[in-house]
Order: structure tokens, then sequence, then C-alpha cells
């Protein structure tokens, strides 16, 4: 009898989740949703698990909120999924987080009906070369074989740091000048030209519109500095990674659309006198 209320309460949770997702997408809808998957250490100490679970539970996670995103009608989705400054930790750690990355990134692809359904691209951005070649391998099958996707975007950053990609697109635009024969004196860099050698910019991505990071902790902890730093709504969630959803979305959603029809009541005020 238990079980058949659970499964009864679950189905009708789930029904009541989709006509909000409706009702939601109804309205403005953010492109671009970034997020910092924090807390999945934090997660698995919480429940005396091995911190790879933690990091494998945070994977479902991810899942669960793209498929939220998708469903709204979000152009792009950018995760925060290893820092190279995670090289730091742990040997036994980086190698779990390895593994996972490979079989992950396999899994989506082999069983890739959401990617295909919602025409997902998946970039993955970063230093590539710093991967171990099984996970370089499975990095450009799973580009390989959504390429063609133009509906939606999936960018996993791994590894990555903002600094790391800004100097490289500083650098980037220095080799265009170099080729071209520019002189900076009379051709200045700006930022138009950086801006056009970001990963982002380079996967195709529109304007980044929120930031969420998880865990409660409150700092960007080099991500997306460059994106992060005009018009992006930031929001911080208590939730351990793996344990985010729908219910912690749904405030950050109903805050950016209220921002919206806000500035666009004061441009038809102002347009109207």
């Amino acid at each position: 009898m238990t079980s058949l209320l659970n499964s009864a309460y679950d189905s009708l949770s789930s029904t009541f989740r989709r006509g909000l997702i409706k009702i939601l997408a109804a309205g403005p809808v953010p492109q671009h949703i970034a997020f910092v998957m924090d807390g999945n250490r934090r997660y698995a100490r919480q429940r005396n698990m091995a911190i790879k679970q933690g990091h494998t539970d945070g994977f479902y996670a991810l899942r669960q909120m793209l498929e939220i995103c998708l469903r709204l009608g979000v152009k792009c989705v950018t995760v925060f999924a290893f820092s190279i400054e995670n090289f730091k930790r742990s040997e036994k750690e980086v190698n779990a987080l390895m593994e996972l990355a490979e079989t992950k990134l396999l899994e989506l692809t082999k069983h890739g009906e959401m990617l295909d359904e919602y025409g997902v691209k998946l970039n993955v951005l970063g230093r590539i070369e710093m991967l171990p070649e099984n996970v370089q391998k499975s990095v450009r099958i799973a580009q390989e074989m959504t390429k063609n996707n133009d509906k939606s975007i999936l960018n996993l950053c791994m590894p990555y740091t903002s600094r790391d990609e800004i100097a490289t697109a500083v650098q980037s635009v220095v080799q265009e000048r170099v080729a071209g024969g520019l002189d900076d004196t009379e051709h200045p860099i700006t930022e138009e030209d950086i801006e056009r050698y970001m990963m982002t910019s380079l996967a195709g991505s529109p304007p980044l519109d929120i930031l969420v990071r998880s865990s409660g902790v409150k700092r960007l902890s080099d991500f997306l500095m460059w994106q992060a730093s005009e018009n992006v709504q930031l929001h911080f969630s208590s939730a351990y990674w793996p344990d985010i959803g729908f219910w912690n979305l749904l405030p950050v959603i109903l805050d950016y659309q209220a921002k919206v029809w806000s500035q666009q009541g004061k441009t038809e005020e102002l347009s109207s006198r």
C-alpha cells in the first residue's frame, strides 16, 4: 500500500512539474544558463559514501537539470565539470573523475535519446590535451556524434579555468594580427576581438544570462568570469549538486522572468513619454 501511494505521489509530482515547466516556457526564457556543479564531495561525506559515488550521483543530477532546461527552451547549458586546478587533488580522486568522464561521455552518445530529441550539440571546452588519451578519445567520439545537432548546446568545461580561456583568446588575437601583418598601434585589440576567440563563442554559444552555483559557496572559482561580467544574474543554491533539481531552478527562472518583464515595462514607459 505504501509503495502504491509513493508511486502515485511521484507520478502526480512529475505531472505537476511538467505543467509548471510548460507555464514557465510560455514566458521569457534565458538562452544560456551555466552551472558550477559544486558539493559532490561534501554530499558523499555526509552520506558516508565513496567520493566517486558523489561524483556519479552528480552526473545524474546534470542529466536531470539538462532535461529541465531543454524542456524550458533554454538554448545553451554550460557546466563546470573539471577545473585545471582539480589535477592537484589526490591521484585516486583524479583517476576516478577521469574514469567517470570517459564512461559518461560514451553513455551520453550510446544512449543519447535526450540529445537527439532536443538536437543537442556537445562541446568539451578547455585544455583537452591535458586529459588522458582514453578520455580524449571519448571526447572526440562524443563531439563527432553530435556535431550536426543544431537546436541546443551543452558545453562541458573540462579541464578549464576562465583565466586560461581569456589568456588563450588574447593569444589567438595576437597570432591573428601577426599573421595578417596588422599594427596594434593602428588597430588596437578590442573587447570584441577577444570575445570572438572565447571558447564559448567559438562553440556557438549565445551570451550568458544566468550563472548558478550549488552547495552554498558564493564565488565564481575561475569560471566564465569574462562571460559573467555584465548583465548576468548570479544565483547561489544551498543544495549540494547531486541534490539539485527543478525546485531549486524554479526561483531562478521566476527571478529572471520578473526582471525581464520589469525591464520591458521601463522601456515601454520611456518610449511612451
